[in-house]
C-alpha cells in the first residue's frame, strides 16, 4: 500500500521531527484540557486568557524538555516499559515547570492545573504512540506484508522472541501457546497465552503461516514430541536454537531455523563422544583425503577438538580445498593446531607419497571417493580409477611410510552391490585388507556408512529443493528403504574406528531400522507446511511422483556381508565385522584387470571383473525383477 510504504520508508530524522512536532502540539492541547477539567467547562476562555503567558512559555520550555528526554527517538515497535518511563519523566518535568512558571509570574490560575496538565500529557503522549503502532500494524496486515506466527512457549525466550518479531517487517506474533494451564487466558508481553488445543482455531482465525518453538532449554525428547504434534497442522515449524547458539548470532530473529533433516532420523542420535578419540589423535599429524567433501570437511572440524599437532588437507577440487582451509584455519590457530593444504588427486602416487613424507603424517583418513551412484554408473572406468586405484595408492603410501593408522571411509552400498560405485568401494575394502596382511606396522580399518543426512547428493537436500519449487517430490520406488545417519555421526564413527582398530577391521554403526524414502518425503512435505497431493480427492499441493529405480539403485541396503562375523567393541552402538578376504594373488590380479580395463577403455571387461571378484554383486535390473 502506498500510504504504508511512505510511512515505513520515511527517514529517521523525518520520523523524529513528526514525533517532536506532535508532542509539542500536545502541550497546549493538554494545558487547555486541564483548565477545562478544573473549571468544569468546555470553554474556559477567561481563565485561559489570564494565563496566556503559561501557554507560550510551556510550549517553548516543553519542546526542550521533550527533546531532553529523547521522546522523539522512541521507536513505535519498541514502545514498552522503558519508553513509558521516559514519557512519565517528561510529563512530571512539564508539570513541575508549569508550577514554577505560574508561581514566578504570579498567575491567577488554580495551582491544580499543572498537575492535571502533566497527567493529561502523559496519557495523550502514550495514547498517540499506541494508536500509531496500531495503525501501522493494521495497514501492514491489510497489505499482507507480515506473516502471522504463533510462538510455542510463553517463557523468557518466547517473550524475547515476540519483542524481536515486533521490530521485524516479515512476521507478526499473534499469540503464545504454552502447556502451563496457569498461564492460559493471561496476557504476556501484550499477547494472549492459549492452550495447545486452541492452535487449530488460532491458525484458521489469524491465517497463521508459521509456528515458532521458543523452548531452547527443554529436553530433546520433549522438543521432538512437540514438533511431532505440530507437523499435522499444515504450517511451517521453526525451532529457536539453544541460548549458546543464540549468543553466537547477531539477532534472535536471524537465528530461527527450520526443522532440520536430522530430526527425521526416526531414532535418537548416537552418542559417540568417548575419551578414546582424543587420546588417539592428540599430538598426531592427521591427513584427510577428500578434505573438502561433506564427510571430509566435517572430519576436519571434529579433529580440531581432538588437539592433533597438525591437520593435512588433501583435496582435488580447488574451491573445495579453499573453502575448508578458510573455515578451518581460524579455529585451528586458536587451538594451536597447524593446518597444511595440498591440491592433488589420490590417483597421483608421487604426489601422495611426497605429501605423506614431507608432512610426517601419522594417521590417514581416506574420504576421497566418487560416490554418486548414477554418475559412477555411467562413468565406471573413472569410478574404478578413483575409488579402487586411488585407495590402493594412498594405502600403499601409508604402508611404505609405516604410519600409525589408516581409515577408509566406505559405504553400505559395498555390500552385495547392484551398482559400480558400491562394487568399487567393496574392491577398495579388499585392497585395504590385502595391504594389512602384508604390512603389519600400520593398522588399517574401514568404516561403512548408511546415507548421510545433508551430504551432497543425499535425498533430503533434493527433497527440500523440490518442495521449495512447489513439487513434485520424486521418489524412485515406493518400497525403497535406507539407513540414515547424520554428518556428525558419520565423522565421529570414522574417528572412533581409528581408535578401536586392531587391523583389517570393518566397522558399522547400529543405525536402527531402515526407513522408507517415501515416508521421509511425506514427513518433509508436512514439516514445510504443505500437504501431500492426493490424486483421488484432488486435495493437497505437493505431489509425490514415482520415477522408477535408477541404474544401479537398490531397493534396500545392507551393512554386512556376513552378520555372523560381528564382534563387539567398547561402544555398544559400534560393531566390528571380520569378513572374508581375497588372497594376495587374487587382489593383484584384480588390480591388473582394473588397470587394463582403464587403459583400453573397456567397460565390459570391468563389469565382468566386478561380477567375478565382488561377492553378491548383481546388476540393478535383477533388483527390479525381484
Amino acid at each position: 500500500m502506498f500510504l504504508l510504504d511512505n510511512l515505513l520508508n520515511m527517514s529517521r530524522s523525518a520520523k523524529r521531527m513528526v514525533f517532536l512536532t506532535a508532542d509539542i502540539l500536545l502541550i497546549p492541547i493538554s494545558l487547555y484540557t486541564a483548565f477545562a477539567l478544573r473549571y468544569g467547562t468546555a470553554t474556559p476562555f477567561p481563565m485561559v486568557m489570564e494565563s496566556w503567558e503559561l501557554f507560550v512559555l510551556m510550549t517553548v520550555f516543553g519542546g526542550a524538555i521533550i527533546y531532553f528526554f529523547n521522546l522523539p527517538k522512541i521507536k513505535l515497535n519498541a514502545f514498552e516499559t522503558r519508553a513509558m518511563l521516559q514519557v512519565g519523566l517528561a510529563a512530571v518535568s512539564l508539570s513541575v515547570t508549569a508550577m514554577a512558571v505560574s508561581y514566578l509570574l504570579q498567575l491567577s490560575g488554580s495551582r491544580s492545573v499543572p498537575l492535571i496538565f502533566g497527567m493529561l500529557f502523559f496519557v495523550a503522549s502514550v495514547l498517540m504512540r499506541v494508536l500509531g503502532l496500531y495503525v501501522i500494524t493494521y495497514l501492514s496486515d491489510r497489505a499482507g506484508g507480515r506473516q502471522h506466527v504463533l510462538i510455542y512457549g510463553g517463557g523468557s525466550a518466547g517473550i524475547q522472541l515476540a519483542s524481536a518479531l515486533r521490530q521485524s517487517k516479515e512476521a507478526r506474533p499473534v499469540a503464545f501457546i504454552d502447556d502451563n494451564s496457569n498461564l492460559h487466558g493471561l496476557m504476556v508481553a501484550g499477547l494472549p497465552v492459549c492452550a495447545p488445543s486452541d492452535m487449530e482455531k488460532l491458525i484458521n482465525k489469524h491465517r497463521v503461516g508459521r509456528i515458532l518453538v521458543a523452548m531452547p532449554s527443554v529436553e530433546k525428547e520433549r522438543q521432538k514430541d512437540i514438533i511431532s504434534k505440530l507437523t499435522g497442522l499444515g504450517v511451517e515449524v521453526h525451532v529457536l536454537p539453544s541460548y549458546v547458539d543464540m549468543m553466537a548470532g547477531n539477532a534472535i530473529i536471524e537465528d530461527l531455523r527450520p526443522v532440520t533433516p536430522d530430526e527425521l532420523l526416526g531414532r535418537d542420535k548416537v552418542d559417540l563422544d568417548t575419551p578414546e578419540i582424543a587420546k588417539t589423535y592428540a599430538g598426531r599429524v592427521v591427513m584427510v583425503t577428500g578434505a573438502g567433501g561433506s564427510i571430509g570437511s566435517e572430519l576436519c572440524r571434529q579433529l580440531v577438538s581432538c588437539n592433533p599437532a597438525r591437520i593435512v588437507l588433501f583435496e582435488q577440487g580447488e574451491f573445495q580445498l579453499y573453502s575448508i582451509d578458510q573455515e578451518l584455519r581460524p579455529k585451528a590457530n586458536h587451538a594451536g593446531i597447524e593446518v597444511s593444504a595440498y591440491l592433488g588427486s589420490v590417483t597421483n602416487a608421487p604426489r601422495v607419497s611426497n605429501v605423506v613424507a614431507d608432512e610426517g603424517v601419522e594417521i590417514i583418513v581416506h574420504a576421497a571417493a566418487y560416490k554418486h551412484v548414477p554418475l559412477v554408473e555411467s562413468n565406471e572406468l573413472e569410478g574404478a580409477r578413483n575409488n579402487v586405484l586411488g585407495t590402493q595408492i594412498v594405502a600403499e603410501a601409508a604402508a611404505q611410510a609405516q604410519i600409525e593408522r589408516f581409515i577408509l571411509v566406505s559405504t553400505d552400498k559395498a555390500v552385495r552391490p547392484t551398482n559400480v560405485m558400491g562394487a568399487t568401494k567393496r574392491m577398495a575394502e579388499l585392497v585395504v585388507q590385502d595391504i594389512q596382511i602384508r604390512h603389519s606396522a600400520t593398522k588399517f580399518s574401514m568404516v561403512r556408512f548408511g546415507n548421510v543426512l545433508g551430504s551432497s547428493g543425499s535425498v533430503l537436500p533434493l527433497f527440500q529443493k523440490q518442495i521449495e519449487m512447489g513439487g513434485p517430490v520424486t521418489v524412485t520406488h515406493p518400497e525403497v528403504t535406507r539407513y540414515f545417519m547424520t554428518i556428525p555421526e558419520a565423522a565421529r564413527l570414522v574417528l572412533l574406528a581409528g581408535a578401536y582398530v586392531e587391523g583389517g577391521d570393518v566397522f558399522v554403526l547400529d543405525m536402527g531400522k531402515p526407513r522408507k524414502i517415501i515416508d521421509i518425503a511425506r514427513q518433509l512435505i508436512t514439516l514445510s507446511g504443505r500437504y501431500v497431493f492426493d490424486p483421488q480427492t484432488g486435495q493437497g499441493d505437493i505431489e509425490i511422483k514415482i520415477t522408477g529405480l535408477r541404474p544401479g539403485e537398490k531397493l534396500y541396503e545392507e551393512l554386512l556381508i556376513d552378520s555372523d562375523s560381528l564382534c563387539l567393541t567398547p561402544h555398544p552402538k559400534i560393531l566390528r565385522a571380520e569378513e572374508a578376504k581375497l588372497s594376495q594373488i587374487e587382489v593383484a590380479a584384480m588390480i591388473r584387470e582394473i588397470r587394463a580395463s582403464i587403459d583400453e577403455g573397456d567397460e565390459i571387461r570391468l563389469r565382468q571383473l566386478i561380477a567375478t571378484r565382488v561377492e553378491g554383486y548383481h546388476h540393478y535390473q535383477q533388483e527390479i525383477a525381484q
